[in-house]
This record gives C-alpha cells, sequence and structure tokens, in this order.
C-alpha cells in the first residue's frame, strides 16, 4: 500500500558532482553538488544563487564537472559544509564557513583544463569541461535556478575505457559516487543485461569509427 507524504528533498538518487570554477581573482572554488543531469552533449546543474559556484558560472561562464568515484567519499565530505562566498549569506551562517582554499582541505590535486580557464581535479576519473549556455530561473521566490552547459571536452581515466573501443566507457568499471537523500552510496553490481546497451554500444562504435 501507498502513503501519500511531504518529503523535505526529492534527492531518489544522482551522482555528486564536484563543479570547479574560478573566482573573481582567480583562485579556483570547489563545490560538490547532485543536482545534475545530462543529455546529449549537455548538462543541466540546478544549483542557489546564493552559492560562489553559481556567482563564477554566471560571470565567468565556464566550468569543469568532474565526477568522483565512491572511493573519493570522505574528500567530497571534507567540502560539504563550506563555501567560498565571504561573508556567509545569512541563509547560510547556521551550517557553512567560509574556505577560500577548497582544493587543499579536501586534499585534492588541481590540474589544467584545454579549453577553458578553471582546473580540474586530479583524483577525479571523469573531467567534463562546459561552458554555461542558458540559465533558466524558477519560480519566485526560490533562489534556485537551472544552469545549462555544454560539454566541450571529456575526460577519462584510461582504465575506466572498454577494451578494444578508443570511445567507450566500461560500465562495470565505473563506479560513481551517489547522492540518495542526502547520503552517500556507490553502485551495486549489474542486476540484469539491458535491451538498450548492445545496440547503443554498436551505434558509439559506428559513429566513433569515422572521427
Amino acid at each position: 500500500m501507498h502513503k501519500m507524504i511531504k518529503p523535505n528533498i526529492l534527492y531518489f538518487g544522482t551522482p555528486v558532482v564536484l563543479i570547479s570554477t574560478l573566482n573573481d581573482d582567480e583562485t579556483p572554488n570547489l563545490a560538490p553538488m547532485s543536482s545534475a543531469w545530462w543529455l546529449n552533449q549537455s548538462c543541466m546543474l540546478g544549483m542557489s544563487t546564493r552559492s560562489q559556484t553559481v556567482q563564477n558560472l554566471l560571470r565567468e561562464g565556464q566550468c569543469v564537472l568532474n565526477l568522483p568515484s565512491a572511493n573519493l567519499v570522505e574528500a567530497v565530505d571534507k567540502l560539504a559544509l563550506l563555501t567560498g562566498r565571504n561573508p556567509v549569506p545569512e541563509s547560510k551562517k547556521d551550517m557553512y564557513r567560509y574556505e577560500p582554499n577548497k582544493f587543499g582541505t579536501a586534499g585534492l590535486t588541481p590540474i589544467p583544463s584545454h579549453f577553458v580557464n578553471t582546473p580540474r581535479v586530479k583524483e577525479c576519473p571523469v573531467h567534463l569541461e562546459a561552458i554555461v549556455e542558458q540559465v533558466h530561473q524558477f519560480a519566485s521566490p526560490s533562489s534556485i535556478v537551472a544552469i545549462e552547459v555544454k560539454i566541450v571536452s571529456c575526460h577519462i581515466e584510461e582504465d575506466l575505457l572498454m577494451g578494444g573501443e578508443k570511445h567507450y566507457i566500461n560500465p562495470k568499471k565505473w563506479n560513481p559516487l551517489i547522492m540518495n537523500f542526502c547520503e552517500f552510496f556507490g553502485l551495486s553490481p549489474k542486476l540484469h543485461p539491458s535491451k538498450l546497451a548492445e545496440p547503443f554500444m554498436k551505434k558509439n562504435y559506428r559513429d566513433k569509427k569515422d572521427i
């Protein structure tokens, strides 16, 4: 039997993203978030305009979406209650503290990107360099915006690639960190073969072969 409830959040399980951006003094900012989804070569990010990350995105128009694997959970958790905003916004003062050195605090390493000015996170197996395409406002009085970014470069740790397939990631090797109702999870082993996977892989191979 189902019961009608009013949950405080609707985080039914999405991958964690470490978004790296540049502050106005050209120092890097790094923030974890999980309201993200991808379609084709674009990604939609749901965030509050009160965050330093959104301010940086609106000003600079670029970022890197670093996807941590499950084994980076401790580093990600160190960033959970930090903000790059100084002074800390009133709405965050009870929980967050200002931290200018997010990379150092998390024990992560910044490395240069190829097409944007924002650094990547060396330890993350996936780096998606991106530029801002559009910003969509949510209904007032919400501070949330949906930011559409276009992926301009994709860096994948070689160990994650499918054997013999230059452009195909092996889903058995990729174990993303998942945010499930504000708790951290990894993936379980594959449950069942997917009818979608085989034709998708064949199409992907045909498309990439001519590049």
